[in-house]
């Protein structure tokens, strides 16, 4: 996701799946299936991308389940179309940006995120929008790239400004747990900060978050 009313950027979309194929065969599934676990009632995934967490929500979703999907890239929106088709799951894909989120208030029970914050302009109206929509006993899953400490998260916050033109908005260098410990909206109840990729993406944030009192 990224700034402008249109979001476009159909050589990510189509250089995506291919240039995250050793990811997601060998280094995502254990912490997609902690995004998808014992999901029920009613579920949005935000920044949906190209579907990537289908094949997890098919496995995991408990009957009943009502599963809504938010995308703002009309190609990668496209791309998880043709996904969704040739699953078993059934989804409700809309057009839309996670700083303003098409849904009524205490619309869902959970809303999931993976790799969305990254290239956000801006994460504290996105994480004010989850809260809003989430009910009062609703919870919120994510997992996404963050800084490194070091000599890493410093190559990191050089290389971000070109990475950014590259890659989508994409930011090498946020931080997402202090982010998420300072909002007024939400409370962190689960955290871990996993190493899954290489350099330039190496470390996560992963963890569930609860509407504040």
């Amino acid at each position: 996701m990224s700034g402008g009313d249109i979001e476009f950027h159909p050589v990510v979309a189509a250089l995506y799946d291919p240039v995250q194929w050793y990811f997601e065969r060998v280094q995502a599934p254990n912490h997609r299936e902690y995004l998808a676990a014992g999901l029920e009632g009613r579920i949005l995934e935000i920044g949906l991308g190209t579907g990537s967490m289908i094949p997890y929500y098919e496995n995991s979703l408990e009957h009943g389940a009502s599963l809504h999907g938010l995308e703002p890239d009309p190609t990668m929106r496209q791309r998880a179309r043709e996904t969704i088709a040739d699953s078993t799951v059934d989804m409700a894909l809309v057009s839309g940006r996670g700083e303003s989120l098409p849904y009524e208030t205490d619309a869902f029970d959970y809303v999931v995120e993976c790799g969305v914050f990254c290239s956000v302009p801006s994460m504290e109206p996105m994480l004010a929008e989850i809260a809003r929509v989430l009910r009062d006993d609703g919870e919120f899953r994510f997992l996404d790239h963050v800084r490194s400490d070091g000599p890493i998260g410093r190559s990191q916050d050089l290389l971000t400004p070109l990475w950014r033109r590259i890659g989508g908005n994409c930011h090498l260098n946020r931080r997402l747990r202090p982010l998420i410990e300072r909002s007024e909206h939400l409370a962190l109840a689960e955290f871990d900060r996993p190493t899954i990729g290489y350099w330039p993406v190496r470390e996560f944030a992963r963890g569930t978050a609860t509407p504040s009192e």
